[in-house]
């Protein structure tokens, strides 16, 4: 077999050699650098409020104008429960309060005039006694009233309206049925209040401070990140070793001396500005980044509240149809 008849100097072998153990090293520096000051977390989840609706008064629907996933405002007819029952009971507490009303005002009169009768005619005690009975029937008035007001608040009940603005989830109602008190029908996702949570290690925190600003890729849309800013950090989570064993001691679970694991506190984010064309759902995963410097401007509006969750078809359908109608 030829041997090659060039070689490599050995200055060139060295210059290599070095060139890879620096670059090596800068790597290792670039990667510490970064684990160490930038800190960051795969764990990040956006979150939303909730609003479970559950009826306050119990009857048959008979008007059901939503649908699960439907979008509602503030305000809007969720379902309406039959009045019937609940209207004949304020006629009914109108009446006995009408009736209380009478009687409250026959007793006042015939105190006053048992109260004018000089004492051949009618005695301390009688008159003591008549301006009781009176002050009974004023009693009587006051609880009739309010048994009025309640049964006019129970007839307002029967008429469910949205909370919030957002979406209907886990509809549970069907036009027809039976609606109980306190049992939940459906849930609200509220529209206005999607924020994000990133799960940090607690060595991280030193480096994280309110205002920071903060860069989210969401695992469904990698190739738009978000922007935002923390808003805080959870003061507490649970302590495991603190939940009650055995005859109501502590149950500590074994550790090694040597290793410490660091726990992940939760770092609240508001949402500053989420762009097309990420729709936001609650759940979704995100790799948080702290950055050191701020996030450039964003062009247009931003996309905050309500807007994130709200796809970007109907903008830019409109935006298309604009165009179309504008003169040449």
């Amino acid at each position: 077999m030829a041997q090659r008849s060039w070689q490599p100097p050995a200055v060139f072998n060295f210059a290599a050699t070095l060139l890879t153990l620096a670059a090596a090293v800068g790597l290792a520096w670039l990667a510490w650098a970064y684990y160490e000051y930038t800190p960051w977390t795969r764990d990040g989840r956006i979150r939303v409020y909730t609003v479970r609706v559950a009826p306050e008064v119990s009857g048959t629907v008979v008007a059901l104008p939503v649908h699960d996933l439907k979008y509602v405002h503030k305000g809007d007819l969720l379902f309406q429960i039959d009045p019937g029952t609940y209207a004949n009971d304020v006629k009914r507490a109108t009446g006995q309060l009408a009736q209380a009303r009478a009687q409250a005002s026959y007793l006042d009169a015939e105190a006053r005039r048992q109260a004018a009768l000089p004492d051949i005619a009618a005695s301390a005690q009688q008159k003591q006694n008549s301006f009781g009975i009176a002050l009974g029937a004023q009693d009587a008035v006051l609880a009739e009233t309010a048994a009025l007001d309640q049964a006019s608040l129970n007839l307002r009940r029967t008429t469910v309206r949205s909370p919030v603005d957002g979406w209907v989830s886990d509809l549970l109602l069907q036009q027809g049925g039976y609606a109980e008190t306190g049992q939940p029908a459906m849930t609200l996702v509220n529209a206005d209040s999607f924020w994000a949570v990133g799960y940090f290690e607690e060595t991280q925190l030193a480096r994280i401070k309110d205002g920071d600003v903060v860069r989210l890729t969401l695992m469904a849309y990698p190739g738009h990140p978000v922007t935002g800013h923390v808003e805080g950090l959870s003061h507490g989570i649970q302590v495991t070793d603190a939940q009650p064993g055995v005859q109501g001691l502590p149950s500590v679970n074994p550790v090694f001396t040597w290793v410490r694991l660091a726990q992940r506190i939760p770092v609240r984010i508001v949402l500053d500005n989420v762009p097309c064309p990420i729709v936001l759902a609650a759940g979704m995963t995100a790799t948080v980044s702290i950055l050191d410097h701020p996030s450039p401007a964003t062009a247009g509006a931003r996309r905050t509240g309500a807007k994130a969750a709200l796809a970007c078809d109907t903008a830019t359908a409109s935006g298309h149809r604009a165009l179309a109608m504008a003169p040449d």
